[in-house]
């Protein structure tokens, strides 16, 4: 009997429409490589939910909260069903960028220098010299992000709207000149390395998501030694935080500084799922398939994480 997969999708982050097509596309996969495939649409009643498909895995392709900061995968552990990607504590740890910069630079991985403020103290005045970037701690695809640039007298007044949504605390980080570089682990394996080039002013929601909005190039055209410095700080990040499964870390690199100038800027433990989305394109560079990676997370999905 083929096995029951759930896939979990959607939620109430701002990524859930993302979060949709992901889980739609690897539905349509899961279905080609044989297993039997209920779609959910996670709610608050999620746990009802599950009790009642009473699924074999989970596999979770939520963004954001609540799937990718460990709330999730808590339900899961308590209801005893196996599912993909990080456990609790690695997936909390990931999304909480100024934690996880702390691990990630007693590992050894380099990061960049910064501050948290309120979004308040970050609206009144410029609290690093510029240009330099405020980005929510706990948000994924660069939602709530402004580069404040040197010809900006003013730090950017969104950050004091009424109807601002992700989260009181800000982090502040120098900007980082160079390549937007990315890397994805599958297992313990890292896969090819990818320059994001967006069309747009930078690598934004819109770039991640609007068709056209960024341009890939894998491999990344970077000296070797380069490239395989992103592979193994992409696997040592993905050890540091405890991840499973598949994620994927994202550089800045600044090229004048050679090897030395890579700075990882965050790990994705639920990164996109599309068929066009960066890891599925790292894994079909490295000869899997994209039924086949689908395939291999939901076989991967354990308890325990």
């Amino acid at each position: 009997m083929a096995k029951h997969v759930a896939v979990l999708m959607g939620g109430w982050s701002a990524e859930r429409e993302v979060s949709l097509r992901s889980g739609e596309a690897c539905a349509e996969a899961a279905e080609k490589a044989g297993y039997r495939v209920s779609l959910v649409d996670v709610d608050r009643d999620i746990g009802a939910r599950l009790r009642e498909l009473k699924p074999d895995v989970a596999l979770n392709l939520l963004h954001g909260r609540p799937g990718e900061d460990g709330t999730l995968q808590g339900v899961l552990e308590i209801a005893s069903i196996p599912y993909t990607h990080s456990g609790v504590l690695a997936s909390a740890l990931a999304m909480q960028k100024d934690l996880a910069k702390v691990v990630l630079k007693a590992a050894g991985v380099p990061v960049p220098a910064g501050k948290i403020a309120t979004r308040s103290e970050a609206a009144k005045q410029h609290l690093l010299p510029r240009p330099y970037v405020i980005k929510p701690i706990a948000e994924g695809s660069s939602v709530g992000v402004f580069i404040v640039r040197e010809d900006m007298t003013h730090p950017p007044q969104e950050l004091t709207r009424a109807d601002w949504r992700f989260g009181e605390r800000v982090l502040l980080e120098p900007y980082i000149p160079g390549k937007e570089l990315t890397c994805a682990v599958m297992g313990e394996r890292a896969l090819g390395v990818i320059e994001i080039v967006p069309t747009v002013r930078f690598y934004d929601y819109e770039a991640k998501y609007a068709p056209g909005g960024s341009k890939h190039i894998l491999p990344a055209p970077i000296a070797l030694d380069a490239y395989k410095e992103v592979q193994r700080l992409t696997v040592a990040a993905h050890q540091a935080l405890g991840c499973r499964g598949v994620s994927r870390s994202d550089f800045r690199f600044d090229e004048s500084k050679g090897a030395t100038g890579l700075y990882c800027l965050e790990v994705n433990t639920q990164p996109g799922m599309t068929e066009t989305s960066l890891v599925p394109e790292m894994a079909a560079h490295a000869g899997v398939s994209f039924v086949e990676l689908v395939r291999w997370m939901i076989e991967d999905a354990s308890l325990n994480r």
